[in-house]
């Protein structure tokens, strides 16, 4: 038998792992869904959880209000899980739950539903995402201060490492650094430097003979944007600096344990609500960033659907991005070659140039105690970033397809359904889901929770205990979400990141020079600066646009208020009367719009600032929208309205109008 040619494998790679990002309402809706994704072909589960359930809330506490069971499913307890995994066998599946303020949690969740399904904790694989810094810097959904959050992503792994030897304990995640702005260099270094801080603290937790062991088990989430030739250098240069780490660092011997092993979703950033169909493009091409070279290939992908710039995406969109993954694993030949890019001189330029500004980054990361201590940096760094983004973006210096050019368009008859083209989650599941949390707890042996959560609050209090043996204590005696947080947020306190709008550059140019001298003439009309309260009600953490505004209104010389992410109406609306601000931003993309903005606006009447106008942003369909400005919102934006210094200009036309003050620029 010939030898095959050096340019062919022998036989085909076997295709990577098919998921897709998946869950909402609740777990008997979830568990629907997931069967019939499977039956499609997909072959790992992808569980998304709704905003309560990811920063440890039950569905009936005042924070939970208008989040439960909108971006993901709603899971309260051991009762939720075994219904969220009813028929899925779990011996076999390999299942990714992105969850990380609450990841020792649901991975105790799921250790007792695996149990009660007769399967020993040793033949579980899947991943738990556990990665808490990228939380302060992006996503928002932490829920403890940053020591002991490192603790408990610490006693995860040293406990999977141990008696869930298949579990990957923790997907160290540079997914969400690119969604808040991140350059390619940044997502490398803050990446590979929050992979330091993880390895440095499970190193006090561990024996130096499992090291090895541990640094084998660590994965990561990866994103992988349009640019997908420098996208996929970016991969290559995260290998290198990974084998690096292992080597050198951490005395890792095995070549097997420091393979840079990566599951990926492609950019969210950059879909774009303005010609929504031009997305599937765009996914397409990015998802060629993580298949084509064959040594720095993804193990598992999940790809966005095409309308996530609009809404939540129907079962039909997430088989559409299915099917893309199969295409190109089964119709196409790029499983059949050794790598394409082997000795190509433009991806080893690529490769060196992301290496040398990388190490630079890792070095100041490091300088500055390492990445627990340097979260502020790191965070207005990638503000920063993201504002150099947009205005090259309104400056048209960065062209988006439909967005800032080429915007003459056909009406999208993808869109054009009485649903909008999104999925629209039934509005009585949050009645039925504290219906349900209220009468789990009434019905279970609350001695057994008492007690499982006292031995919970002492082990948290003891530094040297693993903090997971009791954890799945909890999870077996009936506790829930709420409660096992709670008991640790005494333990622990509570925390505030923070929000890099301070640290951001102030930007310039001839369009925002005339927006300031129109701030100071009304300002100087209203007798003191023109003031911006910029609020996030609920538990949205994404609060990339909430910054991006509140660094333009800043640079446009309004007076800001902006206190990050998770408020209550009332906490806004108190804030509003006390600074006397001029005018109230409200920036909502969960999906929660229509039960949290009439909270704020009631809670405005209540505190005496009814007469403040309030506009709106967020990903809000044009039904919403329309709805919202009849009960008397000011304005609505969308991701269609990408022009920042345009809103500023909306923002002073209202604030002089209701002051009966002339302003020089139209509304």
């Amino acid at each position: 038998m010939p030898e095959p040619p050096s340019h062919r494998l022998p036989e085909p790679d076997r295709p990577w792992m098919m998921r897709t990002y998946a869950g909402h309402s609740d777990a008997r809706r979830s568990n629907e869904l997931y069967r019939k994704n499977l039956e499609k072909g997909q072959t790992g589960l992808s569980i998304a959880f709704d905003l309560p359930t990811q920063t440890g809330y039950d569905p009936d506490h005042e924070l939970a209000k208008g989040e439960v069971g909108k971006v993901g499913v709603s899971i309260a307890h051991k009762g939720d899980m075994d219904t969220l995994l009813d028929g899925i066998p779990l011996d076999q599946m390999n299942t990714s739950m992105t969850i990380n303020a609450t990841a020792a949690w649901l991975l105790a969740l799921y250790i007792v539903a695996a149990q009660n399904q007769g399967i020993p904790d040793q033949e579980l694989q899947g991943t738990t995402q556990n990665d808490i810094l990228k939380e302060y810097l992006s996503r928002g959904t932490y829920a403890f201060p940053p020591g002991p959050s490192m603790r408990l992503i610490a006693d995860t792994i040293a406990y999977t490492v141990e008696h869930v030897p298949k579990w990957n304990p923790i997907n160290i995640c540079s997914y969400h650094l690119q969604e808040a702005g991140a350059t390619p260099v940044q997502e490398i270094a803050f990446t590979m430097s929050n992979a330091i801080a993880v390895l440095d603290a499970v190193k006090q937790r561990v024996p130096q003979e499992l090291m090895g062991s541990v640094f084998g088990r660590i994965s990561f989430f990866v994103n992988a944007g349009v640019r997908f030739i420098e996208e996929h250098a970016k991969l290559r240069a995260m290998a290198v600096l990974w084998d690096e780490l292992g080597r050198e660092r951490y005395g890792v011997e095995d070549e097997k344990h420091r393979r840079f092993r990566y599951g990926v979703q492609v950019n969210s950033l950059g879909l774009t609500e303005a010609q929504p169909e031009n997305n599937v493009y765009r996914i397409a091409v990015e998802a060629l960033a993580v298949t084509l070279g064959r040594n720095a290939r993804a193990r598992a992908i999940q790809l966005p659907a095409w309308n996530e710039a609009l809404g939540l995406p129907r079962p039909w969109d997430q088989q559409w991005s299915l099917r893309l993954q199969q295409i190109l694993a089964y119709e196409t030949d790029l499983l059949e070659y050794p790598d394409i890019f082997e000795g190509s001189k433009v991806m080893d330029g690529l490769v060196a140039e992301l290496l040398e500004g990388a190490r630079t980054e890792m070095h100041r990361v490091a300088e500055l105690g390492g990445a627990v201590e340097a979260v502020d940096y790191m965070k207005g760094a990638l503000v920063e970033s993201h504002r150099k983004r947009w205005q090259r973006i309104e400056s048209g210096d960065q062209i988006a397809v439909g967005m800032n050019k080429f915007t003459s368009t056909e009406p999208s008859p993808l869109t054009a359904g009485a649903d909008g083209g999104i999925l629209v989650v039934d509005p009585e599941v949050e009645a039925e889901r504290t219906r349900a949390v209220r009468a789990w707890r009434a019905e279970r042996d609350q001695a057994a929770v008492d007690a499982a959560l006292a031995q919970l609050a002492n082990t948290a209090r003891n530094d040297h205990e693993n903090i997971m043996p009791a954890t799945i204590a909890a999870a077996r005696a009936g506790a829930t979400t709420g409660e096992w947080a709670q008991t640790l947020r005494e333990a622990f306190g509570e925390y505030r990141a923070p929000t890099g709008v301070g640290e951001a550059v102030a930007a310039g140019s001839e369009d925002l020079a005339e927006v300031r001298e129109e701030v100071e003439r009304i300002s100087e009309a209203l007798g003191r600066r023109l003031k911006f309260l910029v609020g996030k009600p609920g538990l949205d953490g994404h609060s990339n646009g909430a910054e991006q505004i509140a660094v333009r209104a800043r640079d446009a010389g309004m007076d800001v208020v902006y206190e990050g992410i998770r408020l209550t109406p009332s906490q806004i609306a108190t804030s509003a009367a006390q600074e006397g601000v001029h005018i109230v931003g409200l920036s909502i993309l969960s999906g929660s719009h229509r039960e949290l903005i009439p909270a704020v606006m009631e809670a405005l009447r209540e505190a005496g600032a009814e007469d403040v106008p309030v506009v709106v942003g967020g990903i809000i369909p044009e039904a919403d929208a329309a709805s919202l400005r009849e009960a008397g919102i000011a304005a609505v934006y969308t991701p269609k309205d990408w022009n920042l210094n345009g809103m500023m200009r909306d923002i002073i036309s209202l604030v002089a109008e209701r002051h009966g003050v002339q302003s020089a620029v139209g509304a």
